[in-house]
């Protein structure tokens, strides 16, 4: 799940566009799924230096799932056959978001996974409706994150009527060039488009492996079509009980903590930074650089808002922690900001495919459930949030806040409660900051026979195949034969210790395009 980005007066904002008539999302069934004709993929090569077997195809689905002969639109798929005689059918992998792109992440997990393992499977990457190679694939405003923006924190009546009008213009962007497809970008209906990949893919079931938003995908498909599921992973889990406005509230909490345990962690190496023994003082500097930042933005692109989106990877990832922990260096001690600049645009900064993902992130959460239309309402909380969790509260808020003004009502939710699976294989960190612990625990109960790994102490988002081998373990016994461990103490039936802390590194310069290659580059950040 994606999230970031003094209390005025003022009449409650209202939707400045009528909202859009729509078929509710639910309304697809599967006796429509049924009527639409899913032809076979067409694969070709299109393979990378990293991942040379990989191939692409697209398939034509419903934009309406209730309409199975109206209008379609094509997804985009990428496939890293198997090659084994003995064959467990498709792999289906998601890398979350919403507004995801999954297809380079079917040649990373059948990298990763153990060939034995890899080579049953046709591990399948797929763009969901609206995304990337997919069409038609929505930016509703390019450079809607162009620096620098309005400060996040709303301490005058003018920054925050910068940041609404921001918002809202987005929203407004959004109805005036996709009103004929936004009733239809929500997670049902992505769901349900998963049930055409299958047909097409000619298999009777499919196999699923989810991260982040893609847990709440798979687990949605999941309840649709119980008796197609025949193996079901979900890696930092979304609590479903909390889409999405509550979700987004209780993430800024936990991210706050992720970026106190940041500060701990550069105490800890003060040899190397030089800010400090006393995270405390470490935190007050942190945000003594982002007043500063606020004033007179580093090269005239990282201001506090732009700040702030540079830190946030390193809540859902700590290997980014030298990078950020550099820059930070370089800026407190030395006066040089170009550390921190370049920080920014290889963590912060969102390019077009971030507009991209952005906009289907907006119009999937937007639309998957209901939002507070009274702008008093999310002053209240967010203000209430920002008092005890500071690090990124307005950032995400103003992240969200197209939803206050969005053009289509919101649709019912999907209780995901399922007592039809076969054991489903869940994994979550105790401290994740983007899915927090309790979602994994949630989904755990909700999902009958379902198994919880759990990573001990582990603060990174996305926890399997990057490189913690306990994990992992049971990731390939399950994909093997089925196996899952039962058994162990309170929530978890199994648990592994996190892997050890990053360690300041000898190089000053940030990741750049390494990222890409790494499993939390392909999550992307905010989702």
């Amino acid at each position: 799940m994606r999230k970031p980005a003094a209390v005025l007066c003022g009449a409650a904002v209202v939707m400045a566009a009528g909202a859009l008539t729509a078929v509710p999302a639910e309304a697809g069934t599967p006796q429509a799924d049924r009527t639409f004709r899913a032809a076979k993929p067409a694969w070709r090569a299109c393979a990378t230096e990293d991942y040379p077997t990989l191939q692409c195809a697209s398939v034509k689905v419903p934009l309406d799932h209730a309409d199975p002969e109206g209008r379609t639109i094509t997804l985009a798929l990428s496939r890293v056959p198997h090659t084994a005689k003995e064959y467990q059918g498709p792999l289906l992998v998601n890398p979350g978001g919403p507004g995801g792109s999954g297809r380079t992440l079917a040649g990373f997990v059948a990298s990763s996974l153990p060939k034995r393992v890899a080579a049953q499977y046709d591990v399948i990457g797929f763009d969901p409706r609206g995304v990337g190679a997919s069409s038609p694939a929505l930016d509703c405003r390019p450079g809607h994150f162009d620096p620098v923006r309005p400060d996040p924190v709303p301490v005058t009546r003018a920054v925050e009527e910068a940041n609404l009008a921001r918002v809202k213009s987005f929203a407004e962007s959004c109805r005036s060039k996709y009103a004929d497809v936004l009733p239809y970008i929500n997670t049902v209906s992505a769901a349900r488009d998963l049930e055409v990949i299958r047909r097409a893919l000619g298999a009777p079931k499919v196999n699923y492996f989810g991260y982040s938003y893609g847990t709440y995908l798979g687990a949605v498909y999941a309840k649709l079509y119980p008796q197609r599921v025949r193996r079901l992973v979900l890696d930092s889990v979304v609590d479903p009980t909390e889409v999405w406005y509550d979700a987004n509230l209780n993430q800024d909490l936990a991210f706050n903590d992720r970026h106190r345990a940041f500060m701990a962690w550069v105490a800890r190496h003060d040899a190397h930074y030089r800010l400090g023994t006393d995270p405390e003082r470490i935190e007050a500097r942190w945000y003594a650089m982002r007043a500063a930042l606020a004033k007179e933005p580093a090269d005239g692109k990282v201001g506090a808002a732009e700040l702030e989106d540079t830190y946030v990877p390193g809540g859902y990832y700590n290997g980014y922690w030298p990078y950020l922990a550099e820059a930070f260096s370089a800026y407190v001690n030395d006066g040089d900001d170009a550390p921190l600049v370049e920080a920014y645009e290889n963590f912060g900064a969102i390019d077009a495919d971030g507009d991209n993902g952005y906009s289907i992130y907006t119009a999937v959460e937007c639309r998957d459930a209901g939002w507070p239309r009274d702008w008093e309402q999310w002053r209240k909380d967010n203000w209430a949030v920002y008092e005890k969790a500071p690090f990124m509260a307005w950032n995400n808020a103003w992240y969200n806040a197209p939803c206050a003004f969005w053009p289509t009502d919101a649709v019912r939710t999907v209780p995901i409660a399922n007592d039809e699976l076969p054991p489903a294989l869940l994994f979550q960190a105790t401290n994740d900051a983007a899915t927090p612990y309790l979602g994994g625990v949630t989904v755990h109960h909700l999902l009958a026979g379902s198994s919880l790994v759990v990573e001990r102490g582990g603060g990174n988002h996305g926890i399997t195949l990057s490189g913690n081998a306990c994990l992992d373990r049971h990731l390939a016994a399950y994909l093997t034969d089925g196996t899952v461990p039962r058994g162990g103490q309170g929530d978890a039936d199994a648990e592994c210790e996190a892997l050890p802390e990053p360690k300041p590194s000898a190089s000053k310069a940030a990741p750049g395009t390494a990222r890409g290659s790494t499993l939390h580059g392909l999550l992307g950040f905010r989702g």
